[in-house]
């Protein structure tokens, strides 16, 4: 495939590069390189009202597929592949923001266009492309984490209202905190199993005594996952039918590693940087380290390439996004050993005296918190174990596992 960038890509990137240093000033330009995995505490304020700049600019909803004209009824500038991805480099170079918005604007809004209604793209798709509303997702529970089909969050239509009322519990949600609504996978088939008797729904999260998120603190003393419980909330949609949750659902993972992919590789590309430049600043006398150092590159490398590819096939491998997510989570908790390893015996010290009295993250630098936080890349988002299982049995036609 031919993914060069042609003369139009080449006039956005100037474009995006003078917007980003004419805009990230003021309040933004403080939170310039905050938040994102394992750090998502930091600068959240600055980090939602940017948000909303974006949605300005009309830099959000580029990649939605939704009809009307140039960006579509929805979305505000329509861009190609390669823009979105010339966008995501010189945002990832200007070192902008973490992203609050990720959810809403590539995971659900594809979801919504490709199995919502007419209504239910008009009703939320607008307030996600302005910027204004967050989203999270509610899939995992205690009982059902990679494996999905084993939820117990029930939704029972109220027959006064027609609407459907949620009752269970579900873990790692990540940015629940913050959001506004939720996406839930909950079981709306009475005595239903597995796939069967599954719904997509959307809730409003702010509903007192009915919707209570609890965060979960992590080693690395962040708490951007959590657990939320819902008692009776109040579902206000259904997407793509009731019962039809698992198809739902599975649609949505498969759209949930596109061009984000490449903004992830991005911001790998720059922790790698800061590991090779201590490898430097210590002497670089290591031979061993600088192997490691080169293979973490090359494999990087490929990893592009294979996003790259994989973007422009027009195959549909229902593969894809499990090679992604299976290279993708190795390589990165591979650089959190590497990073303490190039600093050596002193990373494996705690906090420093001083910082004892402050809140433990603040004690961690850069390359422990990465160290920490990477222990759950293989894990989170379906575990390699669960991606090599889809692997086997969709792409190679293998045996499925005996249950």
């Amino acid at each position: 495939m031919d993914f060069s960038f042609g003369a139009e890509d080449e006039e956005l990137r100037g474009r995006a590069r003078a917007w980003l240093a004419e805009h990230l000033v003021g309040p933004y330009e403080e939170a310039v390189g905050l938040g994102g995995p394992g750090s998502e505490h930091e600068g959240v304020g600055a980090r939602r009202a940017w948000e909303r700049e974006l949605g300005r600019g009309g830099w959000i909803g580029q990649g939605w597929e939704a009809e009307g004209g140039p960006g579509g009824a929805y979305g505000n500038r329509r861009l190609s592949l390669t823009g979105q991805v010339v966008w995501a480099e010189e945002y990832a170079a200007a070192r902008a923001p973490a992203r609050v918005g990720h959810i809403g604007e590539n995971l659900l809004a594809p979801t919504l266009i490709a199995y919502g209604s007419p209504e239910q793209r008009a009703r939320f798709l607008p307030g996600i492309a302005r910027g204004e509303e967050l989203w999270c997702q509610g899939y995992s529970e205690p009982g059902a984490g990679s494996d999905l089909a084993g939820i117990r969050t029930t939704a029972v239509r109220d027959p006064a209202d027609g609407l459907h009322r949620v009752t269970g519990q579900k873990i790692w949600t990540s940015l629940a905190q913050d959001a506004d609504w939720c996406f839930v996978l909950a079981r709306t088939g009475a005595g239903s199993k597995r796939h069967r008797g599954l719904s997509f729904l959307l809730v409003r999260m702010d509903q007192p005594g009915k919707v209570e998120v609890r965060p979960i603190r992590q080693m690395s003393g962040t708490s951007e996952f959590n657990e939320v419980f819902f008692d009776g909330a109040v579902a206000a949609e259904v997407v793509g039918g009731e019962g039809n949750g698992w198809s739902v659902a599975m649609g949505l993972l498969a759209l949930e590693r596109g061009v984000s992919t490449l903004v992830q590789q991005i911001g790998f590309a720059a922790e790698l940087q800061r590991v090779v430049a201590a490898y430097v600043a210590a002497g670089a006398g290591d031979p061993v380290l600088r192997e490691r150092l080169v293979r973490q590159w090359a494999e990087l490398c490929a990893m592009r390439w294979n996003a790259l590819r994989t973007l422009g096939s027009q195959d549909g491998d229902p593969g894809a996004p499990s090679v992604a997510k299976l290279l993708w989570g190795g390589w990165h908790r591979r650089l959190g050993e590497l990073a303490v390893a190039v600093r050596g015996a002193v990373a494996t010290a705690g906090p420093a005296d001083w910082a004892r009295e402050v809140p433990y993250e603040l004690g961690l630098d850069e390359e422990q918190r990465l160290f920490l936080f990477t222990r759950a890349d293989t894990i989170y988002g379906g575990s390699d174990e669960i991606q090599r299982n889809i692997i086997a049995e969709r792409v190679l036609g293998l045996p499925k596992e005996s249950r």
